[in-house]
C-alpha cells in the first residue's frame, strides 16, 4: 500500500510540475505566473478540487507519444469565491504552450457542462499558443466543441474570461461568447490573424501589443471589459466582480450585509447639476453617493465613456447601473456607446440582476461617419436592449432628456417601472434653442423675438412637469433624496413578475 501511496504522490508532483521547472522560471521571468499559481489566487484557500490531473493526449503523429505530459496543457476543477462556487479552467502555457488538443478541449468541455449542470459560474484563464498543429482536425474539433458549450452556457451561468497570454486564431471565439474579458496589460493579447500574416497579406506593419493588446482591446475595439497591471491584480479583480453576481439565471442576487442607511440623504447633489445647462458635470459622483458605502464596480471604464456601465449595490443587493456620462460628448448616444450599454442591460436582464438608469441625453451624436457606420441600427440595440428586458427598472432624469434618446434611456414608454425626474430635468423633443428656430423659422431675423420665443420654450418645456402630468414621470425628486427613493422603488419591486409573449428568440437588430 505504502508503494501505490508513493507512486500516487510522484505523479501528482510530476503534475503539479507542468512543463517543468526550467518553463515555470520562464514564465515567471515574463511577469507572468503558473496555471495554478492563478487559480490558488482566484478561488478561497485551500477551496480547488481538481479533476483530469492525469489526462494526456492520445496523439501518435510527428512524435508526440513520446511526449505526453500529465494534465496536457489545462487544469480544470472547481473552488469557491467567498464560499460561493465556481469552476474554473486555467490553460498552462509550461506545458507545449498551453496548445489545445482533442483531450485538453474534452476537459474543458466537462467543466463547463458540470458549471451548467450544477449551476455556478465559469472562469476561464486563458494562456495559450493556439490549437495543437500536431493534431489537426481534432484540434479543431475540440475548439468547436467548447464554442457550443459557450452558446448552451449563454444566460445560464456566468462566463468570465481572464486573458493572460496570448489568444489567437480561432481561440479568441470562446473568450469573445463569454459575458466578460479581461486582460493583462503588457502579457496578453487577443487576435484572429498575428502580426506577421497580416504583414503577408496587406503589407502593414504592426506589433502583437498595437494588433490585440490589453489598451486595443479596451480602448478601441470593446472586445475586452477591462486590463490589469498584472496577474495578481486580475484574480482580485474577478474575485471582487464574482461578488456581484448571482451563480446563475434561476438565483437571486447575492445579498451582502451592508452598513450604509438606505434613506441617507446627500444634500451635494442638489447642487450636482450646474445652472448653465451647457456646462458639464461628472455623473460618476452620483453614482458613488447613491451606491452602499461608494463602492461601484465599472465595466469597460475606457471604451466609449460618453455613457457609464456597471454594478452597485443598494441594501446589499447588487443593481445593474447605465447612465449618461455629460462629461464626455455631453453624453450623446453614438454607436460605440449604444453597443456598450445594450450589451450590459442584456446581461442584466439574463441573470435577473435589477437596472438602474441616470439620465442625462441630449440626442444621438449627429454627423455622416455615425450614420454612415448605421447608427440607427445600432442604437435599435439598446432601444431593443431596455425594451425587452424584464428585470425591475428604474430611471433617473437628472437633466436633459430630449427626442428619440429620451425614450431608449428606460422611459415608462419602454415598460420603465419607476421614473423619477429631478427639478433640474427637462424632457422635450429638442432643445429651446433649436426648437425656437424650427417652429419660428419666419422670425429667424428678429434676435429680440427669436430670444423672447427660447424663453417662453424654456418656460413651458425645460422642465419635468408637462411629462409628469401625462404620468410618464412617476413623481420629480430632491436630488438629495435620490438613494433613499431609488432604494425603496427596488425594495418595491422585487417580487416583480413580467413575461414577454412566447417566441423561440428574438431577432435582435445585430
Amino acid at each position: 500500500m505504502k508503494d501505490i501511496l508513493q507512486e500516487l504522490e510522484e505523479r501528482r508532483g510530476e503534475a503539479r510540475l507542468g512543463g517543468g521547472q526550467k518553463r515555470i522560471d520562464s514564465q515567471h521571468s515574463k511577469g507572468k505566473l503558473t496555471a495554478r499559481e492563478r487559480i490558488d489566487l482566484l478561488v478561497d484557500e485551500g477551496s480547488f478540487e481538481e479533476f483530469d490531473m492525469f489526462v494526456a493526449h492520445r496523439c501518435t503523429d510527428f512524435g508526440m507519444e513520446d511526449n505526453r505530459p500529465y494534465g496536457d496543457g489545462v487544469v480544470t476543477g472547481w473552488g469557491t469565491i467567498n464560499g460561493r462556487q465556481v469552476y474554473v479552467f486555467s490553460q498552462d502555457f509550461t506545458v507545449l504552450g498551453g496548445s489545445v488538443s482533442a483531450t485538453h478541449a474534452m476537459k474543458i468541455c466537462k467543466i463547463m457542462d458540470m458549471a451548467m449542470q450544477n449551476g455556478a459560474p465559469v472562469i476561464g484563464i486563458n494562456d495559450s499558443g493556439g490549437a495543437r498543429i500536431q493534431e489537426g482536425v481534432d484540434s479543431l474539433a475540440g475548439y468547436g466543441e467548447v464554442f457550443q458549450r459557450n452558446i448552451e452556457a449563454s444566460g445560464v451561468v456566468p462566463q468570465i474570461s481572464v486573458i493572460t497570454g496570448p489568444c489567437a486564431g480561432g481561440a479568441v471565439y470562446s473568450p469573445a461568447m463569454t459575458d466578460f474579458i479581461f486582460m493583462v496589460r503588457d502579457s496578453s493579447y487577443m487576435f484572429v490573424t498575428g502580426p506577421d500574416v497580416v504583414k503577408t497579406v496587406t503589407n502593414e506593419q504592426v506589433s502583437a501589443e498595437e494588433l490585440g493588446g490589453a489598451s486595443t482591446h479596451t480602448r478601441k475595439s470593446s472586445v475586452a471589459d477591462g486590463a490589469f497591471e498584472n496577474d495578481v491584480e486580475a484574480m482580485a479583480e474577478v474575485r471582487r466582480l464574482v461578488d456581484f453576481l448571482p451563480l446563475n439565471n434561476r438565483e437571486s442576487v447575492p445579498v451582502r450585509p451592508f452598513f450604509d442607511e438606505p434613506d441617507r440623504a446627500e444634500p451635494s447633489l442638489d447642487t450636482l447639476v450646474p445652472a448653465n445647462p451647457n456646462m458639464p458635470y461628472d455623473m460618476k459622483e452620483l453614482i458613488t453617493k447613491v451606491a452602499d458605502e461608494g463602492d461601484f464596480y465599472e465595466i469597460q471604464e475606457d471604451f466609449a465613456k460618453n455613457i457609464i456601465t456597471g454594478f452597485i449595490r443598494l441594501e446589499g443587493r447588487t443593481v445593474g447601473v447605465v447612465a449618461n456620462q455629460p462629461m464626455v460628448l455631453a453624453g450623446c448616444l453614438d454607436i460605440d456607446s449604444s453597443r456598450k450599454a445594450a450589451r450590459f442591460v442584456r446581461f442584466c436582464d439574463c441573470f435577473e440582476i435589477p437596472i438602474l438608469t441616470f439620465v442625462d441625453v441630449p440626442g444621438f451624436l449627429p454627423g455622416t461617419k455615425q450614420e454612415h457606420d448605421g447608427v440607427i441600427k445600432h442604437g435599435a440595440k439598446l432601444l431593443f436592449a431596455y425594451g425587452e428586458a424584464t428585470v425591475p427598472k428604474v430611471t433617473v432624469i437628472t437633466r436633459k432628456a430630449y427626442g428619440g434618446a429620451y425614450v431608449v434611456m428606460s422611459s415608462k414608454h419602454l415598460r420603465g417601472d419607476l421614473n423619477y425626474a429631478w427639478p433640474t430635468s427637462e424632457v422635450a423633443v429638442m432643445g429651446a434653442k433649436g426648437a425656437t428656430e424650427i417652429l419660428y423659422r419666419s422670425e429667424l431675423g428678429d434676435a429680440d423675438k427669436i430670444a423672447q420665443r427660447t424663453a417662453d420654450y424654456e418656460d413651458r418645456f425645460a422642465n419635468p412637469f408637462v411629462a409628469a402630468e401625462r404620468g410618464f414621470i412617476d413623481e420629480v425628486i430632491q436630488p438629495r433624496s435620490t438613494r433613499k427613493r431609488v432604494s425603496r422603488a427596488f425594495a418595491a419591486l422585487r417580487n416583480k413578475k413580467r413575461k414577454l409573449p412566447w417566441k423561440k428568440h428574438d431577432n435582435i437588430p445585430l
